[in-house]
């Protein structure tokens, strides 16, 4: 990659390149250097985990928070037990709390309240949650730090205010709005990452370079060097995802081994599986819908002229996913419908889709576990991401 200038004097180990490939060959011997990780609004830890999948020994979580008990849960059985349950304002005003020190500070404040998707965001309270993650990175006394949000947030007066204050206390930043699918995640998921690091700016090695590029704009020879790594893929699909799992059985999770324990379906009413059958071809939407079978379609479907094309969409089998989010089981909620049977994607799908691997454990009711899903920082991506957060570490070592 390239160094600019200003930064001649930092250490080739700067080279999240060259990390990614010691990374995936194995050349990360046990014995070197260990980061201790906090991970503040954690969820169920997918960021945690693509730091820790990726680097095995490198990464060691020491303390993460979320507020949501099955999160928690599900948190600790991967992790240990150090997540603590809780409202981190909350936790950071008692006076028997104590942020153990790390390297880095990682996490997702609550995304709700820059979401186009949420009616009242103009004064949402969530929007400010930045500032408890900014106090845990000065309390731990962290190098690092990396924030997930929607890409909403790189627009927002928030934005300034965070670049701001993590200036004000010694951080250069840097911040990008990376697609999951170019990093390897099933799925076309757009975040906004925002890095900061207190001795080298993060701009030198970040964003990290592609892995995965959209075939339909490129083929496989012609991936801009300077924006794709070396031998990159064609972004992964539905098909590579899910197109192995059995047709799901039961409605509840199963008391049987990953990955048929998260793989049941939905009882379905009559009507909506009319709806289903009425557009069995992949792709297919809700315009699809009104056009075949406009006696099944809901009225305020038929008046809502635009927008929404994702609403009681099929899923293409050779496409990457659409965003996974919360509620991906409901059809009427976006592109969830499965690319041929009539159904929608089941829990182990949506798991597989955000680039979990069957073997992570999900605690809580169904709907519970489907939140910790589509609240997810995608695990694959997550992992690029420490591969630039590693490179700014050993330069500093």
């Amino acid at each position: 990659m390239v160094i600019p200038a200003s930064a001649t004097q930092v250490s080739a180990s700067i080279d999240e390149v060259a990390v990614y490939y010691r990374r995936i060959s194995g050349q990360l011997q046990e014995g070197g250097a260990s980061y201790r990780l906090i991970d503040a609004f954690a969820g169920a830890g997918g960021m945690t985990l693509g730091f820790t999948k990726a680097f095995g020994h490198v990464f060691n979580p020491v303390w993460a928070n979320d507020f949501n008990n099955d999160a928690v849960a599900s948190y600790n059985a991967n992790f240990g037990e150090h997540c603590v349950y809780g409202d981190i304002i909350d936790i950071l005003a008692d006076p028997a709390t104590r942020i153990p020190q790390a390297d880095v500070v990682i996490g997702g404040p609550p995304c709700q309240g820059f979401s186009l998707l949420n009616k009242n965001r103009k004064n949402d309270p969530r929007k400010q949650l930045w500032k408890p993650f900014l106090e845990i990175v000065r309390l731990s006394g962290a190098r690092v730090f990396v924030i997930e949000n929607v890409p909403q947030l790189l627009k927002s007066g928030e934005y300034r205010e965070i670049r701001e204050t993590a200036q004000s206390m010694g951080f250069k930043i840097a911040s990008e709005v990376l697609s999951a699918a170019d990093y390897g995640v099933p799925q076309t998921r757009h975040r906004a990452i925002i890095i900061g690091c207190r001795s080298i700016d993060p701009a030198v090695t970040f964003p990290p370079k592609k892995t995965h590029f959209n075939p339909e704009i490129l083929q496989p020879s012609l991936p801009s060097l300077g924006e794709y790594l070396q031998g990159a893929k064609p972004w992964r699909t539905v098909r590579d995802a899910i197109e192995d799992l059995p047709p799901p059985e039961g409605t509840s999770i199963r008391t049987v081994e990953a990955p048929l324990d998260l793989h049941f379906g939905r009882n379905p009413t009559p009507l909506s599986l009319k709806r289903y059958k009425a557009i069995p071809e992949e792709g297919m939407n809700r315009f699809d819908l009104q056009r075949i079978a406009p006696e099944l379609t809901p009225t305020c479907w038929i008046r809502k002229t635009k927008g929404g094309t994702d609403l009681f969409g099929r899923l293409w089998w050779d496409k990457p996913s659409v965003t996974i989010r919360t509620e991906f089981y409901k059809p009427e909620k976006g592109r969830y419908l499965h690319p041929c049977q009539h159904r929608p994607i089941t829990h182990r799908e949506a798991a597989r889709l955000q680039s979990f691997p069957d073997s992570f454990r999900f605690m809580g009711s169904k709907i519970e576990i489907a939140r910790q899903i589509g609240n997810a920082v995608p695990p694959m991506l997550a992992a690029r991401i420490a591969d630039v957060v590693y490179a700014l570490l050993e330069s500093d070592a």
